[in-house]
């Protein structure tokens, strides 16, 4: 008896992302039990019956799901189902932050706690809520989940005063006279997030439900949370607890969870990691936790641990060969040691913790000496000898020697070109005219041979992953255009290949998500209008998504008019 197809697509500009065939492309699809079943008009055909769906793409771009292979999927939520807004949009100037948390209401558990702040539109952070709502403990995270601002209730119930010492790999700002502004960095988050109660489910289950429902919108139907766990605290907003990992298993045992993600664990914060925190994470069974509850692995896996190699140049806590920033400084790793060959030796033993248990390292390293620490600590670990695709998280190269020891040694690289466009004028300030051309070197890493990815980092930017492709071909700032002739430039498609088959290799799902194959996951998203042509790039941002699709299933149509029909020409 014939079998049809569940769902068929004619009449689109399929893009199959073929990792042997990049440019091979077809004009429909269709889908059987949650997976491509046919390519070509005549493979639609024969699998179109009586109950075959049947979508005209109009001649809108068809691509595999997108796979933001670095968003902080939980903290998103928070920030934007969760906590008062701080953005732009919402508060445009100090002042109106101020105004802001003046109005907002107290949280059940006695706090408010609000996110967005952004120093590249406000200007630097200070003591600006120091003085705010006396009485009511007050946090603001920043837009890159790297700083907060706290007013005195919440210093007080967090214990932070003059005498509080200074965290490895974190900053507690201090006016004159030795007294707390407010401002914590880093690693020193974590003095008053750790005070802060836990989000309750009540609050971060619907939050969650709602991020993947805009994720969704957005045609995006994998991502991976780089930082949950016992360590939460020290990262972003804290909510990406051991209790959010765990609601996690929860909706996906529940068949909620139509978004594929991937969790890398987080056993230390933002400064001050250890082998023997990382050494007690493992041993905890952490990283059993959905495999023991049946979960499947395609949906909701535990791929590995994460690990803050450095911090950010803004705040002077990258480590780079040479000073940088108004402090002149060259930063240093955030790893826990006295000098930087205890630091780097303890770097290797943390990477060899983890390379032990068979998981995979995600390293953060902003700074071009993290990155080469990072790398070699990798190759110690003896990456050499399996297929953990360890990777390195944002990362900086004073050259491409590095590089090419990363594509010999099939080390990743995941990075972030809106973070570059939005912020780039504050940081080619921080690391000069010099630097900043080299930061993030997407051709020569395509050239090189590194497998690497475009991801958005949200909350700490938009998780539209069409801005982030326009960054990347592009290559500009907020004040200044891409220079046509920048020699790290990429093509719009080599770019949807970073945020999907390049995405896929990242999570070990290459056989399975990541193109649009015969046999793989039914993982689509049907845009309105045909792919740009570079020199057009931007009309990618008013490129609609019609339709998404997750494993077979429509997670998002727009006013798309679908028919069925058992008879086509």
């Amino acid at each position: 008896m014939q079998e049809f197809a569940d769902l068929v697509i004619v009449n689109a500009e399929v893009h199959v992302m073929d990792p042997g065939d990049p440019g091979r492309m077809s004009d429909a699809l269709a889908v059987k039990d949650g997976v491509v079943a046919g390519l070509g008009r005549e493979d639609a055909d024969a699998l179109t019956g009586p109950s075959t769906v049947v979508v005209d793409g109009g001649g809108g771009a068809l691509v595999p799901g997108i796979n933001d292979a670095h968003l902080h999927f939980v903290s998103a939520a928070m920030a934007s189902y969760g906590y008062v807004r701080l953005d732009a949009t919402a508060a445009p100037d100090w002042s109106a932050v101020v105004e802001v948390i003046e109005a907002a209401p107290v949280g059940a558990d006695g706090w408010i706690r609000a996110h967005g702040w952004d120093e590249v539109a406000l200007g630097p952070a200070t003591n600006q809520v120091l003085d705010a709502r006396p009485g009511v403990p007050v946090v603001a995270f920043d837009k890159t989940g790297h700083q907060l601002l706290a007013n005195r209730e919440a210093l007080r119930c967090a214990g932070v005063t003059e005498t509080t010492e200074d965290v490895d790999g974190g900053v507690v700002v201090r006016a004159r006279d030795g007294s707390p502004t407010g401002l914590l960095q880093d690693g020193a988050m974590e003095l008053v997030s750790r005070a802060l109660p836990p989000v309750p489910e009540e609050t971060l289950r619907p939050a969650l439900l709602r991020m993947q429902e805009l994720l969704h919108s957005l045609g995006i139907t994998s991502v991976t949370d780089p930082g949950l766990g016992p360590a939460s605290a020290g990262l972003m907003d804290g909510a990406g607890s051991t209790a959010a990992l765990g609601l996690l298993g929860d909706l996906a045992a529940a068949e909620l969870l139509t978004l594929r993600v991937n969790v890398l664990m987080l056993f230390a914060g933002t400064g001050g990691a250890t082998a023997r925190a990382v050494e007690d994470g493992l041993r905890s069974g952490l990283a059993g936790a959905y495999s023991a509850r049946g979960i499947d692995a395609r949906q909701l896996r535990i791929a590995g641990v994460k690990v803050f190699a450095d911090g950010i140049p803004r705040s002077g806590t990258a480590w780079m060969s040479e000073p940088y920033g108004k402090a002149c400084t060259h930063g240093r790793l955030v790893i826990q040691g006295g000098s930087d060959a205890e630091r780097v030796g303890e770097l290797r033993r943390i990477l060899g913790c983890i390379d032990a248990a068979g998981l995979q390292a995600g390293i953060h390293a902003t700074g071009d000496a993290a990155t080469t620490a990072a790398v070699e600590a990798i190759l110690a670990a003896g990456n050499r000898t399996n297929d953990a695709r360890h990777y390195i998280i944002h990362g900086a190269f004073s050259d491409s020697a590095t590089l090419a020891t990363m594509a010999e040694n099939g080390i990743g690289y995941s990075t972030n070109p809106l973070i570059r466009s939005e912020a780039g004028d504050i940081m080619r300030a921080v690391l000069g005219e010099d630097r900043f051309a080299r930061h993030q070197p997407l051709r020569s890493a395509l050239d090189a041979g590194v497998s690497f990815n475009l991801a958005s980092d949200a909350p700490v930017t938009s998780p539209d992953w069409r801005r982030t492709i326009v960054a990347a071909v592009r290559r500009g700032t907020a004040s200044a255009p891409g220079d046509p002739a920048d020699p790290e430039r990429i093509t719009g498609l080599q770019a949807l290949a970073s945020m999907t088959s390049n995405a896929a290799w990242q999570d070990h799902a290459d056989h399975f998500k990541g193109s649009l194959l015969p046999g793989m996951a039914a993982d689509l998203c049907l845009l309105s209008d045909p792919w740009p042509g570079d020199g057009e790039i931007e009309a990618l941002l008013d490129n609609g998504i019609r339709l998404t699709v997750a494993g077979g299933r429509v997670v998002h149509q727009s006013s798309t008019q679908f028919s069925s029909s058992s008879n086509r020409s």
